[in-house]
């Protein structure tokens, strides 16, 4: 395959920390190869930018193996680049044409203030799988992997919910700023296994109302699903919201028992 070099013109969003207005500032970048991946590209704008005394540009990543969720850019006003099912990390230079102009911004969210440049705080993820993302378990030795048998169409169905990476595309990507897509995936991951029962519906409740509190509404505009990295389907906010439901009723039997 040919290595070709190009010429690109990024316009960066730049801001020194939460209470700070934040601005755009323009930066070329010559013969970047079409190899290179979207991260080296900013790796490499950062030791031009050390090397003539100037600040580096902040920005989030670890594994750049599209698993950890950390890389988390607005690239031409799209999550994660113009490539479907592709973290920043994954995308390469091939995708963009010598000369264009590529605007890179943070994730924009309400939920998700930005700690300097392109890094945000992504705390709130955390919130809401500290409030339920967890399941009964004995303590002891690990059992055996066979002991608790699962049906292959659940087990698909939790590893499909699993393969979430908390990356926050798809808040980004909602007109409402909304969670339901990473909330769910997480709920329905621990809700359709045999070990997740015992929590089952406390978790959908816990976890629900945690997200409430941070971020916006579903309206079922489906961005989320499009800009999601791993693909995870919409559906699984139909299972959380059918899971909530049962909870609050679950909740009015029991206070009516009182």
């Amino acid at each position: 395959m040919s290595n070709h070099l190009k010429d690109i013109i990024l316009k960066i969003w730049r801001q020194n920390g939460p209470q700070d207005s934040g601005r755009f500032e323009t930066y070329k970048v010559d013969e970047i190869s079409d190899e290179a991946s979207f991260l080296e590209m900013l790796d490499y704008l950062n030791e031009q930018l050390i090397t003539e005394g100037k600040e580096a540009i902040v920005f989030d990543h670890d594994c750049r193996e599209g698993i950890c969720g950390t890389c988390s850019l607005m690239i031409n006003g799209q999550a994660h680049g113009p490539e479907r099912s592709t973290a920043t990390c994954q995308l390469h230079m091939r995708k963009f044409s010598s000369g264009a102009e590529i605007v890179i911004e943070p994730w924009r969210a309400a939920a998700f203030p930005i700690i300097k440049d392109l890094m945000v705080d992504r705390s709130a993820f955390d919130r809401i799988i500290e409030s339920g993302g967890f399941i009964t378990s004995v303590t002891g030795g690990a059992p055996d992997a066979n002991l608790i048998p699962i049906p292959k169409p659940v087990a698909d169905s939790a590893m499909d919910s699993a393969a979430c990476i908390g990356c926050g595309a798809c808040v980004a990507a909602c007109p409402n700023g909304a969670a339901n897509l990473f909330t769910s995936a997480k709920i329905a991951h621990l809700n359709s296994l045999p070990q997740g029962q015992a929590e089952r519906y406390k978790r959908a409740e816990s976890m629900i109302e945690k997200m409430d509190e941070f971020f916006g509404s579903c309206t079922n505009h489906g961005e989320c699903e499009s800009a999601c990295p791993k693909e995870i389907s919409i559906d699984v906010i139909a299972l959380a919201n059918a899971d909530y439901r049962k909870a609050k009723l679950k909740n009015k039997k029991f206070i009516s028992r009182i």
